[in-house]
């Protein structure tokens, strides 16, 4: 009788917190089925608990060219491989799209067996928009523009790079920028630069 009620109770503190933290929290159960949904992921897809409670997920929600990633996440999950921070898109109840940053985690019943994956999720549409506009600024820009990684190999090459140069970014992209696209006499104070 009162483990039952302790534990109850503490199921139903966990629903709540569940259901009112600020981030979307959605889970499946086995079979993919939705069996958990919280106000911030209703707010943020427009999709009530109701109307995605015992729907396939993957099947429904995510858009077609990530089904297969996605589902592969949860695979992993309900054999008990944890993925965090990997990005997918949702469908929102309007059709349009919300880019979501997830940590999937395994979920055990009392006796630890896998009985589903729940998400923790992160609205980070406004930040991929975000550098998409800094991307197409940079691509646009009326100044040569370029970076390099940490390993010296050419990352951003902009328009105005392949018009000064007469290299496409497909001729730069990956290879070492001071190697081979600086001359010899300036090669060491260039490099000197960027160290």
């Amino acid at each position: 009788g009162q483990d039952i009620t302790a534990r109850m109770a503490q199921e139903q503190e966990y629903a709540r917190l569940i259901d009112t933290a600020n981030a979307p929290i959605f889970g499946i159960d086995s079979n993919g089925l939705v069996n958990v949904w919280n106000r911030n992921a209703s707010n943020l897809t427009g999709f009530s608990s109701e109307d995605v409670m015992g729907r396939h997920l993957v099947n429904e929600f995510i858009t077609d060219d990530y089904k297969e990633r996605v589902q592969a996440v949860f695979r992993n999950a309900l054999n008990g491989v944890e993925t965090a921070n990997f990005e997918f898109p949702l469908v929102t109840k309007p059709g349009t799209r919300v880019e979501v940053l997830l940590n999937a985690t395994t979920r055990r019943d009392e006796k630890n067996r896998v009985i589903g994956v729940v998400g923790i999720g992160q609205d980070i549409t406004a930040r991929m928009n975000q550098e998409q506009e800094y991307a197409r600024l940079i691509d646009a820009a009326n100044a040569p523009i370029f970076g390099i990684d940490v390993e010296g190999s050419v990352n951003v090459w902009n328009q105005c790079a392949i018009r000064l140069t007469g290299f496409d970014a497909g001729d730069v992209m990956g290879k070492h920028l001071v190697n081979e696209f600086i001359t010899d006499d300036y090669k060491a104070s260039v490099q000197g630069v960027f160290t």
